[in-house]
């Protein structure tokens, strides 16, 4: 089983990674003093479509191994073989950049009551990249894998474990061959080490854990990662069959070779008992206003209110917008770059009078579901969902409830506006 001991280690790479992403991240809490957690400083980082490196949100459990792209292999096991050195990867395979928003599963979990889990994120864990690197399909076809026949591929990282566990997590084959890659640079860098330096696995609308970091190994399966299925020693099933699955308090998920669909929301409406955190259901956040300082606004001067939504392998079809504290609501303009897998912005023209506001944006994705308002207590299940609310979980996954992520805003006049009454 997983240990969650304290790892000493942590302080010293939080405040490592702190000093060189200069000020663009703090601190997460984690109250197992256990991961590497930091997010986005400013609610102003999703204003933006593009988050810099230094705004990009970080979580991992282990230590940053300490690696060397010269000397890294990844290896192809189950049913195909081979050993890949990355220099090979990198130089023998065609090169893409894809564009992914990044969500921490556990992006929310902070907002639950009562609290639950270590790591008490806001909404800070939710960040867009551009991804280069090698189409996994690319690889898997050069070597005889042409179709997924309902196979799934596991990825193990190699970061070193202070338990007996293995970091590894299956997806569905059939979307490793859709539009999943092994990254080595990140928005037109060298893939910094804390974001899985030498290689990841990119997952493009997926929620972060699916994108292993650190990749060693790539193994083709008949099912999902199940005790005893990997060629090594250790727990091999705990981060696929047991973390990262929504359940409610005190349940033991059971185990599953396979599920029917992958799809995060469809298997929290029933499809699967226990859902697995795959696709990120559909999310919103406002950037600015921050709610850090008042707005000043003249005479017909709109304020511009901007932000972000998303909403995993599906898109993204509207954006509301409260300036009431949810009474009333107005359909907001989605603009600029569309890619599958990442986010959309959004903005708002807001004509404001002086005095203070309660903002909300909620999102609905191309099947119809809306962002519910709150995060129910612990004995709804999945009884929330008819009442407007995300099913309070033990593991504190996938929450997407817009009440939690909302923003005071105060409104002052300019002094302009003032004296020309």
């Amino acid at each position: 089983m997983a240990t969650e001991s304290p790892r000493e280690g942590r302080h010293e790479e939080i405040e490592a990674i702190v000093d060189r992403k200069a000020g663009g991240v703090s601190e997460t809490r984690d109250e197992a003093d256990k991961y590497t957690v930091v997010g986005a400083a400013d609610r102003r980082t999703y204003a933006n479509w593009l988050t810099p490196i230094e705004e990009h949100f970080v979580c991992h459990r282990n230590d940053i191994p300490d690696a060397d792209a010269d000397d890294w292999t990844v290896a192809l096991t189950g049913h195909v073989e081979g050993d890949l050195p990355l220099s090979e990867i990198e130089e023998s395979y065609p090169t893409v950049a894809v564009a992914h928003t990044m969500e921490c599963a556990g992006n929310g979990r902070g907002q639950h009551r009562p609290e639950t889990g270590s790591v008490q994120w806001g909404f800070e864990a939710a960040a867009t990249a551009f991804w280069t690197g090698t189409p996994v399909s690319s690889i898997l076809r050069e070597h005889g894998v042409d179709s997924a026949d309902g196979r799934w591929l596991t990825a193990i990282g190699g970061d070193p474990a202070d338990g007996d566990d293995v970091f590894a997590r299956s997806i569905p084959l059939s979307k490793a061959l859709d539009d999943c890659i092994l990254a080595y640079e990140m928005n037109g860098e060298a893939l910094p080490r804390e974001h899985g330096y030498p290689v990841r696995l990119i997952v493009p609308g997926w929620y972060g854990v699916n994108n292993v970091k650190w990749v060693e190994e790539l193994r083709i399966m008949d099912s999902m990662v199940v005790q005893g299925s990997l060629d090594r020693d250790g727990e091999h099933a705990y981060w696929q069959q047991t973390a990262y699955r929504m359940h409610p308090e005190g349940v033991e998920p059971e185990t599953n070779e396979t599920v029917e669909t992958a799809d995060t929301w469809d298997q929290l409406e029933g499809a699967v008992e226990h859902p697995y955190t795959f696709d990120a259901t559909v999310m919103s956040v406002i950037g600015t206003p921050s709610g850090e300082e008042p707005v000043p606004v003249g005479a017909d001067e709109p304020i511009e209110v901007r932000g972000v939504a998303w909403a995993g392998d599906e898109g993204v079809d509207r954006v509301e917008v409260s300036t009431d504290g949810g009474d009333t609501w107005v359909d907001a303009d989605l603009f600029g770059p569309e890619y599958a897998g990442a986010w959309r912005l959004f903005r708002y023209d807001w004509d404001a009078d002086p005095g203070e506001y309660r903002m909300y944006s909620r999102a609905t994705d191309d099947r119809g579901r809306r962002q519910p308002a709150t995060i129910s207590g612990p004995d709804d299940w999945r009884d929330a969902l008819d009442d407007e609310a995300f099913p309070w979980n033990e593991g504190g996954y996938a929450a997407n409830a817009y009440e939690p992520n909302g923003v005071d805003v105060a409104v002052r006049e300019t002094d302009e506006s003032s004296s020309a009454e």
